[in-house]
């Protein structure tokens, strides 16, 4: 028997990098869209940060998101192969939880959806936040990747005209959820092509 019709599915996972405004503002997009279904993890650190950066509490994070997960339960529905998911972003990636997904070390639920979402050869994005980057955080970038994820760092885009922080926020944010094919109405800048934008800049 055919299964019914069901919502496209996304896992945010937030780990405890700065820049939970990258995880925050998405949630607030899709949980605006009748089509998209969000699964929340957060982890211990990212609800310090969250709380540090945004003013903004545990209950209030988990209340944009359709499921929240414990990030201690490694024995939650989107741990298992068999939950149908479009994919997975962690969003801010830290140092840490990098390093335990590209070398497969499942022993959160972050890690575990992870390490699941690539052996499902679905799509994993991580927003990987350190500066500068050592050896290892380089090593472990090349390790996720060729384990086919997408190391996604939120580098401003200074050609798109940005004029504020919110802005490049919102750039970011919007080229993430581009690789969902998320509706998000039209957070990103979009390139017009060079001789556009020389046009426009003389118009000014």
């Amino acid at each position: 028997m055919a299964e019914p019709a069901r919502k496209k599915r996304l896992i945010v996972a937030v780990s405890g990098a700065t820049g939970t405004v990258y995880a925050w503002q998405p949630l607030q997009v899709m949980a605006k869209l009748d089509d998209w279904e969000t699964h929340l993890v957060l982890s211990n650190a990212a609800i310090l940060t969250a709380k540090q950066e945004l003013n903004v509490s545990q209950a209030e994070f988990e209340a944009l998101a359709d499921e929240v997960h414990d990030n201690k339960n490694i024995g939650a529905k989107i741990a298992s192969g068999s939950f149908l998911v479009e994919g997975m972003v962690v969003v801010p990636c830290s140092m840490k939880s990098l390093s335990a997904i590209a070398n497969g070390l499942s022993d959160n639920l972050i890690a575990r959806a992870a390490d699941v979402i690539l052996k499902q050869r679905r799509k994993l994005i991580m927003l990987t936040r350190e500066t500068p980057l050592n050896l290892i955080h380089l090593r472990n970038m090349t390790a996720a990747t060729e384990a086919g994820a997408i190391i996604f760092p939120p580098v401003p885009a200074f050609y798109a005209g940005l004029e504020s922080l919110d802005d490049m926020v919102a750039h970011t944010v919007g080229r993430l959820l581009d690789l969902f094919d998320v509706d998000h109405q039209g957070l990103v800048n979009r390139w017009p092509g060079l001789s556009v934008a020389l046009k426009d800049q003389g118009k000014n």
